[in-house]
Parts: C-alpha cells; structure tokens; sequence
C-alpha cells in the first residue's frame, strides 16, 4: 500500500473537543515528574554509572504515561502557563506556552531543596500517515544534579497514534534516545523499539550504557509501560545466546482495514543477576472511564478555593473549556474552545495591525549551556506571585 504523508501543521487544526482529554499539553508535560523518586535516588548515588542508570529509568518513566492515552490533550493558548507544587516530592513546576505558530511549551522543575533542575521545551511536530498520526517531540529535556555538578540531556522518542480513521485506537513509541552526561562523559543509549511485523517489540525498550572511555559499563532492558532493568554485558550476551522466543506470533497484515494492535507478549523476561530500577505505577481501576489517567493525572486539575488566590491568572486550571469537559458539559466545553480560540485569533490579528511582537512572561529563548543549541529557559520570578502583568487570555 502507497502511504502518503503529509506534514502539514495538524496543531492548527480545530479539532471537536470530544477527541480531546479534559487537560492542556501543559498539564500532560507535568506528568514527566510522576516518578520524580528516581531523579532523587540519582542524586543520592555517589557512582556516575549507577546515577544514569537511574536516570535512564526516569527518562523512560517520563514516558510511560502515554500508554492508552489517546485522548488529545488541549493545545495551550499563547501565554498560558500551568504550575505544579508538590511539598511532598519536595518540587515545584512552572510551564508556559511560548509560541503558538509553531506551538512550544517550555517547562522548568526544580528541587525545594536546591538538588535538581529539570527543565526543557517540546515543539510536537505530527505527521499525518492515513491511518496513524506520528508526533516527533522536538526538544531537549536537560536535568542537572546540582549536588554532583552534573547535567544530563536528552531527547524524547517518537511516539505514534494508530487506527485514528478506524479500529481501536493504540499507541507506539519508537525511535533512539541519547542520554549524554556532560560532566563525566557516560552515555547512555536506549532504542525504543517499535512493534514491528510480528508485533514481537511492542514496547520494548533495549540499550547500554558506556563511560567516557566507550567500555561498555550496563545493559538496561524492560517495557516502557512496565518496568526497566539493568544487568552485566557479560551476562545479558550470554543469556541471549542460550535464550530466545520460539512462540508464532500473529503477523500483521498490512491493508485499508485497521492496524490492530499485536497481542501484548509476556511480561519482561527477567535475566539472572538484574536489578530493578523502575516499575509503573498501577492504574486505579476505574482509569478505563476516566481516559486512561494515570492516579497522578487526576490530580492535574483540582482546583481548590485556597489555591485559587495564589494561582497566576493565566493558570489552565481556570480554562473554562477544560473545566466544562472535566464536568461532563460537552456543549459548553465545544463552546468555549470556539470561544478561547477565537480570541486568540483576534488578539493575534491585532498585534499584527498595531505591529507588536508577542512577549513571553517566564521563559525567554536563549542557548543551552549543555548542548550549545537555542532553548526557552525560565528567567525566575514566577512564584514571587506578582501576576499584575499577565495577558487576559480566558
């Protein structure tokens, strides 16, 4: 079958609202901080390899939330930010959305006790491949342990929505993800693999770690939806000469009917003298009805009286399109997007007559010291709470 591709900018395309899921893009970037336990076990570790072998396992946790979810989150309005205050976890998070053509959410974590920055922006390219959409996150995500003086980039991998015309919806992720320690020189690479003919890689995430000498230090091995190991190179060579599959797997057929998702194959195989680094977080058992969220995804838009004072006006907690779907008013939510949208549009069409330039708020667009490359980085000042000049966008 000839497959055509077309890579026109899909994110300017209103979408109904009932294909959405009741959260903004920011909001979904916040849940790379679900596992934040791992980035503070890194930052515990006094070896370089076993940090990035914890930091590996968060760089794929941060992805795992993707699985089922296939509602469309809300694309942000110009100026829109989302915060996230968790004492518990000891990390606050502050996110805006930087430009809109072409759209860019920039985000900044950071420890409450001074022992980790995680910061980055993602520019979603999507493709439109007849039966699928494929989104390329482009962005750097940078974490740097301020204890161990270190800094860690990476970029996310590619991740596809199949069967968006017919059949059940599923997702992959797929695609090479280079973890670079710029201290030391340790790399870590890990291949998402995608499901391939046979459907036998559905999930599965294999790589390596290797200090600065390219001596190859770990291998790292699991699920992006389950779970993450790292074992001796020795020892995964050898299991993998006396190991192997012998099951007949369904194939694939490729046609106009549906991509139907490949049977999921057994849970990981555990290899002899591995340890654990990472395993997800069970879903609560109603998740089904609530778009597959994860527990910490439902938290993503209370909005309780207190936090309501403290909150900058421009917060997607307050996006009444995104509140109205959360309550279960379809027709007020498909309503207000118009509404919030068109607004948008005038607010940018005036600009453009009075020949003013959009002015971000948190985040300006400045070179990243680790990777040399442009990035919006946060500027500060954002929980002095003195909102006075944020953009009425609601």
């Amino acid at each position: 079958m000839l497959l055509l591709e077309h890579e026109f900018e899909l994110s300017k395309i209103a979408m109904p609202v009932v294909f959405n899921e009741p959260l903004s893009f920011l909001q979904r970037i916040s849940e790379y901080m679900e596992h934040t336990h791992l980035i503070h076990k890194a930052c515990s570790l006094s070896d370089s390899i076993e940090r990035m072998q914890v930091v590996a396992a968060f760089a794929v946790s941060a992805v795992a939330s993707q699985w089922e979810r296939t509602g469309k989150p809300f694309n942000p309005l110009l100026g829109e930010t989302y915060e996230l205050v968790r004492e518990d976890e000891c990390y606050r998070l502050i996110s805006e959305q930087v430009s809109h053509h072409p759209p860019v959410s920039a985000f900044h974590a950071e420890s409450l006790k001074k022992e980790f920055k995680f910061h980055g922006s993602i520019y979603p390219k999507l493709k439109f491949w007849g039966k699928s959409v494929e989104a390329e996150p482009k962005g750097t995500m940078t974490l740097e342990l301020l204890k161990h003086k270190e800094a860690y980039t990476w970029t996310n991998p590619m991740c596809c929505v199949h069967n968006i015309i017919l059949g059940k919806l599923w997702i992959e992720q797929y695609g090479t993800v280079e973890i670079v320690n710029h201290s030391t020189g340790d790399k870590c690479v890990l291949n998402f693999k995608p499901c391939g003919m046979f459907g036998k890689e559905l999930h599965k995430v294999e790589g390596y770690i290797q200090d600065k000498s390219k001596k190859k230090r770990l291998v790292i091995y699991g699920k992006w939806t389950e779970c993450m190991y790292s074992v001796d190179p020795k020892v995964y060579d050898a299991s993998k000469k006396t190991g192997g599959d012998s099951k007949k797997l369904k194939q694939v057929k490729d046609g106009e009917e549906a991509d139907e998702m490949p049977e999921v194959q057994e849970t990981v195989t555990v290899i002899p003298g591995s340890a654990l680094l990472w395993r997800i977080t069970p879903r609560p058992a109603h998740s089904a009805q609530m778009y597959n969220f994860t527990s910490f995804a439902m938290t993503l838009n209370e909005l309780e009286p207190s936090m309501e004072r403290l909150l900058a006006p421009t917060d997607c907690r307050l996006r009444p399109d995104i509140r109205a779907m959360e309550n279960g008013d379809i027709d007020t939510a498909s309503t207000e997007k118009e509404r919030l949208e068109e607004k948008q549009r005038a607010a940018r069409r005036e600009r453009s007559q009075d020949k003013e330039e959009w002015s971000t708020r948190w985040f300006q667009l400045r070179t990243n010291p680790y990777t040399g490359a442009e990035d919006w980085l946060y500027t500060g000042g954002y929980f002095d709470r003195n909102y006075s000049d944020c953009p009425n966008i609601y």
